[in-house]
């Protein structure tokens, strides 16, 4: 049930990512493949799906395991009944469930283009965090950062500015912060310098 969850979970992100607002990942989509029936534009993520509600039909069965517990003196056999059943359906979903995942993952579409367009929806907002901690390497308090930050990036988020451009132009900001180093604070690489060192231990690990 745990592993039939985790591969849900994961099932269920790229359901998301393959919503047509966000298009960040897609299922394979063969050739005379069909999608929606009602929308002919959309390619459904039928395999996630699939994987979501299997995963469901697998966590249900640990209901009835769990009920098995409580035996008449540990001597009758009414468990039995349940464990013919939940036990084999429960291996061979999980089973059909991870070669799903296997595949999908192997045939899957990476739209990079798509997601750096919608980090750029964010206008800079999603930097914030880098700003926050900027600041307070500089020697102010957290709770004097936290409202210099906040005060921009709630008027970025609500009149539509460049959160950068407001950081820049924040004359309390720029007393504390160079615009050097306002700019390397909106920079996507430190999110992504330890992908390959994450990518390596997962692969040394299984190996």
């Amino acid at each position: 049930a745990l592993l039939a969850s985790s591969l849900d979970k994961f099932a269920v992100e790229i359901r998301h990512l393959q919503r047509t607002e966000v298009l960040e990942v897609e299922e394979a989509f063969t050739k005379g493949q069909k999608g929606s029936s009602s929308m002919p534009h959309k390619m459904n993520p039928v395999r996630t799906e699939r994987i979501s509600g299997l995963a469901r039909i697998v966590r249900s069965n640990l209901q009835a395991a769990l009920e098995n517990i409580s035996l008449w003196h540990e001597r009758d056999i009414s468990h039995s009944s349940a464990e013919r059943i939940i036990i084999p359906d429960s291996f061979i979903l999980t089973d059909f469930i991870l070669a799903e995942t296997v595949d999908i993952i192997k045939n899957w579409k990476v739209n990079a283009d798509r997601m750096k367009e919608n980090i750029d929806l964010t206008r800079g907002l999603i930097f914030s965090q880098s700003v926050l901690l900027a600041l307070t390497k500089k020697g102010i308090s957290r709770e004097q950062a936290f409202r210099l930050v906040q005060r921009n990036s709630l008027k970025a988020w609500k009149e539509r500015f460049d959160f950068k451009d407001l950081m820049q132009s924040d004359k309390e900001i720029r007393e504390i912060l160079t615009k050097e180093e306002v700019n390397s604070c909106f920079s996507l690489q430190p999110y992504l310098e330890k992908i390959d060192y994450i990518f390596d231990r997962v692969l040394r690990d299984e190996s």
